[in-house]
Order: C-alpha cells, then structure tokens, then sequence
C-alpha cells in the first residue's frame, strides 16, 4: 500500500506597491511572477495575484521562503517595486498571511498543522476571508470573537447562527481546510452599465437617478448570474469628454440593490458635481464572485428584511415582463 504523504500545497498571495500604478507595469510584473511559477492568477483590482508554487519549488530546489526571496528581489531589481506577500498550504491562509504583512515583507505559514493552528487561532474572526463586518457581528453576540472560536464552535451551533453554506466554509477555513485552487489567467469579472444623456446634464437629482437606475440594472443582473460584488467603480464623462473615476470597496460582498445604491451615492456625492455638465454615468461591478462565497446574514432589522423581499418581488416581475418595468431603485429608501 502507498503511504507516501501528498507533496504539500504552497499558495503566494503578493501585492504590489509600485510608486504609480498603470496597466503595462502590471503585466510586467506578472511577467517578472510567470518566470517563477506558471500557475499565476491575477487579481489587478488591487494589484496583486495568487501564484501556486508547489511545483516550482522542486523545480527551482528552494523553500517556500527561499522561492518567496528570489521573486521579491527580482521584481526590485528588475522594476523597483516592493511587494508584500503571505505564502501558507491554501488560499485562505496565504490571502491572511499577506494581509498582515507590510510592504517591504513577507510572512510564510508552513503546511504544519501546529504552525497552522498558531497562525489562525489568535486571528480576530474577521480576518477570516468570507467573514465580514457584519457576520463578525453576528458572531461576536454569541462571544465568538476570534478564529480559533469559530474552531472550537459545534458546526451545527455555528450553522444556526450563520446559515448551513456560511457555517461550513467559516468552519473550514478556521481549520486550514480550503480546497480552492489558484486559476491560472483567469483574470476577475467585471460587470458594467452605462447611461448616455440626451443633453448634457446639469441637475444633481438628475444625476443621482439615473445613478440609482444604473446600480438597480447591476444589482438585477449580478443576481441573475447568481455573483456578488466586492467593489464599485462610478466614472463619469463630462461635456469636454474629460473624465472622473472613483472606486470604493463594499462593506461586505454583495449583490443587494439597497447596499449597492449606497456605495453608489457615495461616490457621486464625493465628486461635488453641483455645477457639472455631465455627459455619460457609468457604473462597474469590480472583483466578482460566485454568490455561494457569502451569504447573507440574518439580522433583526425588519425593514432590511423587507427591502429584500421587494427586490426579490422586483427581479421576478422583471423576468416575467421586461426589465425596469417595477420602477427605480430610488424606490426602496422609502419601503416600509
């Protein structure tokens, strides 16, 4: 019987700090990563990837801390930008490691069960990935406040707190368990929506709703193609054709209307365009990812309850008839 042990999984997690960011440098960088491992998936949202190093380790006849070092020298050497990185046996642990780690660093977790558990345990619950603010929360009502606590939880307890999906991949993860591999070139979805105006706009409301339409068309198709967002790009197109772009990361993934036109007002209201003649409103869903990744949780605030149970009533009457046919999404501040 064959007892050999599987060769142990080393994910990278690395972001980039370049003194200016444009789209070339990206590719040069990820070029600079392919020349270590070609199992590279990128991520250029905020600028970073996910490289599986378990068959170049053998290959290059380095550590995982060794192989860490030569990649973080050369991007330096090559096109002088910094990078930080977390390198651990998953993607979870390696998105962890690199979120705690300063430019300039990096952090390795061996695929050690003890130095995987000393690592995860002392976390705060909400450094685990697909645990927001709000489930932190949740959590932190029945005192589960760290990694190690949703470890130590009974999986049927953590499930009547956070839902059956939700209770799983916490419990997973809080054990080192993610099964997810790193998927070479696939680079993140994007969805995206756009309003042209007859003329060019002057009016703030104006703006705002054809803002709120544009985030209820997005909401409805993401949705649809059952994918949640994890930020939010407004750009706006001016009547000298000149442009603003923001960007804002959401609270917690989603593909909810009310969350999504918040984020989105946001944005508009940061870029003062009382006076502005505004010829075209975009709106783009950034990072998308499968909606089962997170789950919505429970609360007790009877008008988010509601309002989802309106824009469940609204996604079905546009199926059935055509879309925007149940109005704006203005509408749902004012449910009641």
């Amino acid at each position: 019987m064959n007892t050999t042990r599987p060769r142990p999984r080393a994910i990278l997690r690395i972001h980039f700090h370049p003194a200016e960011r444009n789209d070339e440098l990206y590719g040069h960088l990820l070029a600079v990563v392919d020349g270590i491992s070609s199992r590279v998936e990128p991520l250029p949202a905020d600028w970073s990837a996910y490289v599986d190093l378990t068959g170049a380790l053998t290959y290059w006849g380095r550590d995982t801390e060794g192989l860490v070092a030569v990649l973080r020298l050369r991007l330096l050497a090559l096109h002088g930008v910094a990078c930080s990185a977390g390198a651990g046996p998953t993607r979870s642990i390696a998105a962890m490691a690199a979120d705690a780690t300063p430019p300039g660093a990096a952090t390795v977790v061996r695929d050690d069960p003890y130095e995987i558990a000393a690592f995860l345990r002392p976390k705060p619950a909400s450094a685990l990935p697909g645990i927001g603010p709000k489930t932190a929360k949740t959590l932190a009502r029945y005192g589960i406040t760290s990694v190690g606590d949703i470890a130590d939880t009974q999986l049927p307890t953590l499930q009547r707190i956070l839902g059956t999906t939700a209770a799983r991949l916490a419990h997973d993860r809080a054990h080192g368990i993610d099964q997810r591999p790193v998927v070479p070139g696939a680079a993140p979805r994007t969805m995206s929506t756009s309003r042209r105006f007859d003329r060019d706009e002057l009016d703030p409301d104006q703006h705002h709703r054809a803002v709120l339409g544009l985030v209820q068309d997005l909401g409805g198709r993401l949705r649809t193609s059952r994918e949640i967002a994890q930020a939010l790009t407004l750009t706006v197109t001016y009547a000298d054709r000149t442009q603003t772009t923001r960007t804002r990361s959401l609270t917690e993934p989603t593909a909810h209307t009310p969350a999504l036109a918040g984020t989105a007002r946001e944005l508009l209201t940061s870029l003062g365009l009382q006076r502005a003649r505004v010829r075209a409103i975009a709106v783009r869903a950034e990072r998308l990812r499968p909606a089962e990744d997170t789950v919505h949780q429970p609360t007790f605030d009877d008008r988010d309850d509601k309002l989802r149970r309106l824009e469940t009533a609204l996604d079905t009457a546009a199926t059935r008839y055509r879309p925007g046919i149940a109005g704006m999404a203005s509408a749902f501040p004012r449910a009641r």
